[in-house]
């Protein structure tokens, strides 16, 4: 079932709390994004003010008229319902994440796993912030942890507060589409 009307489809964006997914969607939006934000009171896990607890939405038109519906998903794992229900129709998934967070693989590969049964075979970017930090991994590692899972994802080092490299990881994932479905997506 599909939750989308015809010339539009719908990315989400995922990962765990703090990978930059409502800034992501800021970021490219052509709408103000409709957050789903309260006071995080989790900040063991996170120092950060807010962290989404429903979704994130936000939207884009392609240069064809074709409309690219960006919905985000709750990072914190206790949300975790929420990802099949926002993953519902989803052309495709972006999974993002912190290269200087501990633990930064064993997310991607929760998010990874969570996320694949949920959009066509194939239909998946990862974009790894934060890889010029100290201590960071870098995108080599991921790549290299998800071919050893034997899962074929590219994975791109971003800074989701640049458009341009948002703009990246969907164009990116619009080409995996394209491939698979023709030039429904272009």
């Amino acid at each position: 079932m599909n939750d989308v009307a015809e010339g539009e489809f719908k990315i989400v964006f995922t990962g765990p709390m703090g990978a930059g997914k409502t800034t992501a969607i800021a970021a490219i939006s052509e709408i103000d994004p409709v957050r789903t934000e309260v006071a995080n009171n989790d900040r063991m896990s996170h120092e950060k003010a807010s962290t989404t607890v429903g979704f994130d939405y936000g939207r884009i038109t392609l240069p064809g008229g074709g409309v690219v519906r960006l919905y985000g998903t709750p990072g914190q794992p206790r949300f975790r319902f929420m990802w099949s229900i926002v993953g519902r129709g989803a052309a495709g998934a972006i999974v993002l994440l912190d290269a200087t967070q501990p633990g930064a693989l064993v997310q991607m590969d929760l998010f990874v796993d969570a996320f694949r049964p949920l959009v066509p075979e194939g239909a998946l970017v990862v974009g790894v912030g934060r890889t010029t930090e100290d201590g960071a991994l870098n995108s080599d590692t991921f790549a290299s942890r998800l071919e050893a899972r034997g899962i074929l994802a590219p994975v791109l080092s971003v800074d989701v507060r640049r458009k341009a490299d948002v703009m990246l990881l969907v164009q990116t994932l619009a080409c995996i589409l394209e491939t698979q479905n023709g030039n429904a997506y272009a």
